[in-house]
């Protein structure tokens, strides 16, 4: 029994100076190889500050300059756009047919008929006129191919009515269409102040009395100065 007990001390000695060995060559590897120190590195090479530590300030800012120069751009946009569409407006399209004064004023008695009726029409219902007689209208010189087939003095039929002005050229027959564009009422019906002269005729067949001369005076633009003589 003593044996065993000697025994057993000497291991627990044995174990005991291991322990004491592995604890002194741990101690002189940390005095050879020290633990390094953390080292404080600059804001810039701070990754994960640079990440995570902005402030609400510095992501509001330039969003909010971005949405102003959006904001003013539209604007600027919308600005030139309505400024487009201003120009744009400023010109409207006149449609017209036209022959020599003769045909128009003296021969088509149905020409007469239908600009009366449809200034009654218009009366009825208050709508604003927009058809007129212009004498010698100076919008022709725009167009050589009709005014080299026209008879002078010409009398146009203008309307900013395109369908009721290709109508009138059905029903006419002998007589110019065309269109053009102008900027005001004014140069749309700008003429050449003419006079014009139709004789009597010698002998009257016609079961009705002819349309007195001066009739198509209702139809002239406003503040014409066209004299008619017979």
């Amino acid at each position: 029994m003593s044996g065993v007990a000697t025994l057993g001390q000497a291991c627990w000695a044995a174990a005991g100076v291991k322990v004491k060995k592995a604890k002194t060559a741990i101690s002189q590897a940390q005095i050879q190889n020290p633990k390094p120190k953390s080292l404080a590195l600059p804001l810039s090479a701070n990754c994960s500050r640079n990440l995570f530590s902005f402030s609400p300030k510095a992501i509001t800012k330039p969003s909010s300059s971005s949405s102003v120069r959006t904001s003013v751009a539209a604007v600027d946009s919308d600005q030139l756009s309505s400024s487009d569409s201003a120009e744009k407006q400023k010109a409207s399209r006149y449609y017209f047919v036209v022959a020599n004064a003769k045909f128009m004023l003296d021969e088509e008695e149905h020409f007469q008929e239908q600009l009366c009726e449809r200034l009654r029409y218009y009366g009825e219902r208050n709508r604003e006129q927009d058809f007129w007689l212009v004498i010698e209208p100076k919008f022709l010189d725009k167009f050589p191919n009709i005014t080299k087939r026209l008879g002078r003095p010409a009398v146009a039929l203008v309307s900013t009515n395109g369908p009721w002005i290709t109508f009138m050229k059905l029903r006419l027959d002998r007589v110019l269409a065309e269109s053009f564009e102008a900027e005001s009422l004014e140069e749309a019906l700008a003429s050449t102040p003419t006079n014009i002269e139709f004789e009597k005729p010698e002998k009257w067949v016609a079961p009705y009395s002819k349309y007195e001369s001066g009739w198509w005076g209702p139809f002239l633009p406003p503040g014409s100065n066209e004299e008619a003589k017979v």
